[in-house]
């Protein structure tokens, strides 16, 4: 995102990327911590509700750190969203339902922005619907990378919710002892670029699929 902008030299992309960067992350982070907040609470669970974290209001859910990864990589997180699971009718259903809520909310949020994107650039004649245009593409390219990262297993991200959700406890316990040996291997799959690739083909996918949406009604 703006680390390719910053080390292409065109700073003028970097400014315009910056700028319409920044409502694209707060949008995406407070769209995943508000669907792990309102799937919890429809389950039983109003810890997130309580906690002031059911909002959309980024000051809620912003973490500085996933901020400025999000910004310069395209993928980062927010603040994780409390939640007691012993509020839950099925504990393991609901923890993992909880969990998922967030990426899926982001893949929908890529879905509706390309759709949008896609109206834009067949209707849009000016050049701010080109400014519109570009912001949708850029929520959508965050929103896939926001939803692909946290579905990795890797402990705290959403994805090792799920699999605690449903793994046998001895499982777990293993999986938490080669926590340090996972996290290095997440390292190396970053610094390779495989993280990239999987972004690229979810995102593709879903562009596709917004192009026949909307083509439905062209």
């Amino acid at each position: 995102m703006l680390l390719r902008s910053l080390l292409s030299g065109d700073l003028r992309s970097a400014f315009i990327t910056l700028a319409l960067s920044l409502p694209a992350i707060v949008l995406c982070l407070s769209v995943h911590e508000a669907a792990h907040g309102g799937v919890a609470c429809l389950l039983g669970d109003r810890t997130a509700r309580d906690s002031g974290r059911l909002t959309l209001s980024p000051m809620a859910h912003i973490d500085p750190v996933g901020f400025l990864c999000l910004l310069l990589f395209g993928f980062g997180w927010a603040r994780p969203v409390p939640v007691n699971i012993s509020n839950f009718k099925n504990r393991r259903t609901g923890m993992a339902a909880t969990a998922l809520a967030g990426p899926v909310a982001n893949f929908v949020t890529a879905f509706v922005a390309y759709c949008l994107y896609f109206l834009v650039w067949i209707y849009g004649d000016s050049v701010f619907m080109q400014v519109v245009g570009e912001f949708l593409a850029i929520v959508a390219s965050m929103s896939v990378g926001l939803g692909v990262f946290n579905l990795i297993p890797v402990h705290p991200l959403d994805g090792s919710r799920v699999l605690d959700a449903y793994l046998p406890f001895s499982w777990s316990l293993k999986i938490q002892k080669y926590q340090p040996v996972i996290i290095l291997l997440f390292i190396f799959a970053l610094w390779r670029g495989w993280l990239d690739i999987i972004m690229s083909r979810v995102a593709g996918q879903i562009l596709s699929l917004a192009a026949w949406f909307v083509g439905l009604f062209l």
